[in-house]
């Protein structure tokens, strides 16, 4: 089974059309990994203005995470989103999509899951970012955000009981497996997350479908019909689990749309579904942290 950046996510393009049709527009890489090339004329720039953003490091287990948080720039407390990201790690796109929450009102962070082997934003390819990405624990991701949380929590700018987190692709397998984990949370998006992940000793021991009963947030998914790694069935069948635990679950599978539809600097953007996608989960987090 494909992974994280699945086969339709080019929607038909090779690497070389992908970087001929960026170059020629004149589209700039800077702040994008390199497996994941923006496409010429989608990508979505969100500006700073009337924003507060700065970068800074979280300790977690000793180790100093790099987060990157963004506020509306008034004064006054906001509910928290934790943006996890691709497998990409932390780049621009990422960092812009936190900067459209703080526009939303809330206090945004996302932060480098793979800091610790050097980050993957140089890397040429997807083979040579999963060799870095595949064997970094789950429990060491959970860490982390256990510490960005305890972070947030003590923010100036945060209201410390409305936390909530979303994440694409890998980053919402992550989302999934956090709301299994974590109390703190009260409300929960994942972006085509992964439901059904390959176990390994030591890496993975759980997938979302195994914890579905455990998660305790409301739970909104947002899923692509043309998923070529996510069938349909199993985003069903999360749902239902989630549903027959007496859990709040809403699931939305776009007819059409493929792995990373809300990915506007890829093939694999659809500009409608994503649209949609980020109104509901606006409007999720509005309902569950705002309300």
């Amino acid at each position: 089974m494909v992974e994280d950046w699945l086969a339709n996510a080019y929607d038909g393009l090779s690497r070389r059309e992908f970087l001929a049709k960026a170059g020629v527009a004149g589209v700039g890489l800077a702040g994008f990994a390199l497996a994941a090339t923006p496409v010429a004329g989608k990508v979505v720039s969100t500006a700073a203005d009337g924003l507060s953003a700065a970068d800074g490091t979280v300790l977690s287990g000793g180790f100093a995470v790099p987060v990157y948080e963004v506020r509306p720039a008034a004064p006054g407390t906001c509910p928290v989103v934790i943006v996890i990201p691709e497998v990409f790690g932390m780049h621009e796109h990422i960092r812009d999509v936190t900067r459209r929450f703080a526009r939303e009102g809330f206090l945004a962070v996302t932060f480098e899951p793979y800091a610790r082997e050097g980050g993957v934003l140089h890397l040429p390819d997807l083979e040579a970012v999963r060799r870095v990405a595949d064997p970094v624990p789950d429990a060491r991701v959970m860490a982390d955000l256990d510490a960005v949380v305890a972070w947030a929590k003590q923010h100036p700018s945060a209201k410390p009981g409305r936390i909530g987190t979303t994440g694409f692709c890998r980053g919402g397998m992550y989302t999934l497996l956090y709301a299994a984990r974590s109390a703190e949370l009260k409300a929960a998006v994942s972006w085509y997350g992964q439901l059904r992940p390959a176990l390994t000793p030591g890496v993975r021991t759980e997938g979302p479908l195994d914890v579905a009963a455990r998660i305790g947030a409301p739970v909104l998914g947002l899923y692509g019909a043309e998923d070529l790694g996510i069938p349909v069935a199993d985003v069903r069948e999360l749902e239902t689990k989630m549903k027959a635990a007496g859990r709040t679950a809403e699931f939305v599978v776009y007819p059409g749309a493929p792995h990373a539809f809300f990915a506007d600097y890829r093939p694999s953007y659809r500009a409608e579904a994503a649209k949609d996608a980020w109104g509901r989960c606006i409007a999720w987090f509005n309902r569950y942290l705002k309300g």
